[in-house]
């Protein structure tokens, strides 16, 4: 059996790694036509390419040659790579092409929120000159409506496709009212059921569309007690809501009920790695959103701000060992253990803060539980601080030659530790009250204040510790 398990594991491997030798040839081949400008091979090799691959692909040539393979591709493959680019490469490639050509052949080929997204990165009279271009006029209608929503709730994610019909029909008018309405959506999960005004009823799942009679009305078999959201809730909180109801498919709703639209399961995957990806940032000092690929002067200026922070922390981290020079002076042994104070809390901090900021992002975490959490924090710090301590303890009751060092270390360890995963729980949890995103209480921010009080806490300690012993 393990002789079994080795040889699939090898072949495996051996497969993945020719897949990977294969796309390199693939692509330096590839690389080569497009240098020579030959355009019959360039279209038959990329003819089989899928969008996504074709998108990946651009990140590694320059944007001549980008432009120069957009323009072989057909029109719904162009649409298709324009969605899957990252939005600066994708803003330099639409800088290239003619405004028309953007509208009739790509705009046109979208679905409506793909087309809203992409024209909510580019300026308010681009956007105009490219929607004059759109033949179909109920889709550049559609498409003014979700620029006019704000791009992080369910109006500026969802898109205006779907299948909408009304309660009164049968079941046989609703499936020759789908197959209408349906041509232009790339997947159909639910029916979504109306009123006479639009008014939102329930949806009627294709199963159930198949396995009733005909002559059946849809108001007997819809399901009323589909969950729906508003075109103003944050895209976030879409997002944990079909988390939680394990949803593909959500419809959107005004605020008098009316149906607007509906958000699928891709484009809340896409709202999930978005609000990872600048938590990541925030809870590294990062201040804006940044990719590797933005200019030198971007990424200096949404790195600066966290770094001014950190090295006025190291400025008063200064002063206050300044404050106790007589002691260090009299008791050099104690800057060996100023690393070790000022690691632990910063360590501590982050840790407890980012169990808390996991927990108010996936909504298991209750704010107004703070005094149930902090006692919580408290009992794990303390038991942290005493393992901690009671090692350093050891450590220094051997090696040392001053018991009070030993002491002042030992309990300033477990004090610095207490202190630093209650604060690191205690702060996510304020500037969520604040409606801050807590995230931003991670990394840098906790680090530096815990560094400060870690080492007023130590020095304090120290100082009467050694005044005793």
């Amino acid at each position: 059996m393990n002789c079994t398990k080795d040889s699939i594991s090898l072949h495996t491997n051996f497969a993945g790694e020719m897949a990977v030798e294969i796309k390199k040839e693939f692509l330096d081949e590839l690389t080569e036509v497009i240098r020579n400008r030959d355009s019959a091979k360039a279209t038959e090799l990329i003819q089989d390419m899928h969008p996504a691959d074709i998108a990946e692909y651009f990140e590694e040539i320059n944007l001549d040659d980008c432009t120069f393979i957009f323009m072989l591709l057909d029109a719904e493959t162009k649409a298709d790579v324009l969605v899957e680019l990252e939005d600066d490469e994708r803003e330099k490639l639409l800088e290239t092409i003619p405004s028309d050509v953007i509208g009739e052949q790509l705009i046109d080929k979208m679905e409506s929120d793909d087309a809203a997204d992409i024209l909510g990165d580019l300026d308010d009279d681009v956007q105009e000159e490219i929607l004059s271009h759109v033949k179909d006029v109920d889709q550049a209608g559609d498409i003014v409506d979700l620029l006019s929503y704000d791009e992080d709730s369910a109006g500026g994610i969802m898109a205006k496709e779907l299948v909408a019909i009304n309660e009164n029909l049968t079941v046989k008018q609703a499936l020759g009212e789908m197959r209408d309405q349906a041509e232009l959506i790339d997947e159909i999960y639910y029916l979504y059921v109306v009123d006479d005004n639009n008014i939102f009823k329930g949806t009627v799942s294709l199963k159930s569309l198949l396995f009733s009679s005909t002559n059946q009305k849809i108001v007997n078999i819809l399901d009323e007690d589909t969950v729906s959201v508003k075109t103003d809730t944050k895209a976030e909180e879409v997002a944990k809501i079909m988390e939680k109801y394990d949803l593909v498919a959500i419809p959107v709703v005004d605020s008098i009920g009316r149906l607007m639209g509906r958000i699928t399961i891709d484009d809340v995957v896409d709202v999930i790695r978005e609000n990872a990806e600048e938590d990541y940032q925030l809870s590294a000092g990062i201040t804006n959103d940044v990719n590797f690929s933005d200019s030198v002067l971007k990424q200096t200026k949404s790195r600066i701000p966290w770094l001014l922070i950190g090295m006025l922390g190291g400025v008063c981290s200064s002063l206050i060992i300044g404050v106790f020079d007589e002691e260090m002076a009299s008791y050099t042994s104690l800057a060996m253990f100023l690393p070790l104070i000022a690691a632990m809390g910063g360590n501590a901090g982050v840790q407890s803060s980012a169990i808390v900021v996991q927990g108010l992002a996936s909504g298991d975490l209750d704010i107004h539980s703070t005094g149930k959490k902090l006692f919580k924090e408290f009992r794990i710090g303390a038991c942290n601080g005493l393992i901690c301590g009671a090692l350093i303890f050891a450590y220094n009751f051997f090696f040392s030659d001053s018991f009070a060092l030993t002491l002042s270390v030992s309990v300033a360890l477990l004090s610095v530790i207490v202190f630093a995963t209650v604060l690191g729980t205690l702060i996510p949890l304020l500037l969520k009250k604040m409606k801050v995103d807590p995230a931003i209480a991670t990394g840098p921010f906790i680090t530096t204040f815990n560094d400060i009080m870690g080492l007023v806490i130590y020095l304090l300690i120290a100082k009467q510790m050694f005044a005793l012993f």
